[in-house]
């Protein structure tokens, strides 16, 4: 479809209304994108589907990224909007394979909004740039009057170099490859509910938002064939795999008793009645990898701080292409889909 012709859709949630689920990460969050701004905005660069834009200029490949935070509650166990500002858009640059260098941020407070928390946050984001040692270079502020925000949301924007040889993307995916990731998962999705919902479990559990960055440059090193770097936030694992699937027309096979998850995080997703594969990660990253360089990444990323909990969680397939399928612990095959709305509102 051409820009010239192009016009939105009406969305699956069959209402002619922005929704919360369209935030999810998830199916709405994907139909929203494809009937509503992939059409105006379509190019070959968008159309990569990556955590980030890979631009040339002259020799030099740089990787462009940007995100907006919104989570509720902007305190949580193990960090808080500022952080996670930061760190989200470290590892959206990280996922394209680039060495992050600058940051920009863009704040819109709410009038009335504590000076010292304010100052709490801003510091926890200087703490985490000079952790990923990257600057901070630019931003703005803007306020709005009480009642028409909620506290603070913070944008943040990213650039870094890509090595010429480093050619990652979700269209790379193939047969064969084998699926990694860093460590447990769901555990921020788990981290934010309990702490919204004043909910107390025998094991605190806390976010893990971190900046991936130096763990994936260390595996670039080993594995200079990585296919595939993803980071499975907002929709959790289930959503990202699906996005790579669809976008490599390949299938990918996950195995159900290869997935790291705290016990804390699955009996609090019993409780709740949640799906940790449907919980939002903020530290964690997949990895695909050919299957005869698998054995000396994960031992790479096993050697990391960030990494000590690194398993191998499936393979793509020629079968099923476009899907998503789990192996569940009893040896059954079921389809793994997107999540359907919106499990956890301001999540990250």
């Amino acid at each position: 479809m051409s820009l010239s012709s192009s016009t939105p859709h009406p969305n699956s949630s069959g209402s002619a209304k922005v929704v919360l689920g369209h935030g999810s990460g998830g199916k709405l969050s994907q139909d929203l994108l494809e009937t509503v701004f992939f059409p105006y905005f379509k190019n070959s660069i968008l159309d990569e589907n990556h955590d980030g834009a890979i631009l040339r200029f002259g020799n030099q490949k740089l990787a462009f990224s940007t995100d907006s935070f919104v989570v509720n509650p902007l305190f949580f166990h193990g960090g808080n909007i500022g952080d996670l500002a930061i760190n989200g858009t470290i590892n959206d640059l990280s996922m394209c394979g680039a060495l992050p260098q600058y940051l920009a941020a863009s704040f819109i407070l709410e009038e009335g909004f504590p000076l010292h928390d304010l100052k709490k946050i801003v510091q926890s984001m200087h703490s985490a740039a000079q952790a990923a040692n990257v600057l901070l270079v630019t931003g703005d502020t803007k306020v709005v009057e009480k009642g028409k925000g909620d506290g603070v949301f913070i944008n943040t924007t990213g650039i870094g170099t890509v090595g010429n040889s480093i050619t990652i993307s979700p269209k790379n995916a193939a047969p064969g490859d084998v699926v990694l990731i860093n460590g447990n998962i769901g555990d921020h999705g788990i981290a934010i509910m309990s702490e919204r919902e004043g909910l107390e479990f025998e094991t605190t559990i806390e976010s893990d938002t971190a900046p991936l960055n130096d763990l994936i440059q260390n595996i670039l090193e080993v594995s200079p064939n990585v296919h595939v770097l993803r980071d499975p936030t907002r929709g959790g694992l289930a959503s990202t795999l699906n996005e790579i699937a669809a976008v490599a027309q390949y299938g990918i096979l996950l195995e159900e008793k290869q997935l790291p998850i705290q016990p804390a995080v699955m009996a609090a997703c019993e409780i709740l009645g949640l799906d940790p594969l449907h919980i939002a990660n903020e530290g964690k990253c997949l990895v695909f990898v050919p299957e005869n360089e698998g054995d000396v990444v994960l031992q790479k990323m096993r050697q990391h701080p960030l990494g000590k909990e690194s398993a191998v969680i499936g393979k793509v397939i020629r079968e099923h292409p476009g899907k998503v399928l789990l192996r569940t612990a009893i040896e059954s095959l079921r389809m793994l889909d997107m999540p359907e709305g919106e499990q956890l509102p301001r999540i990250c």
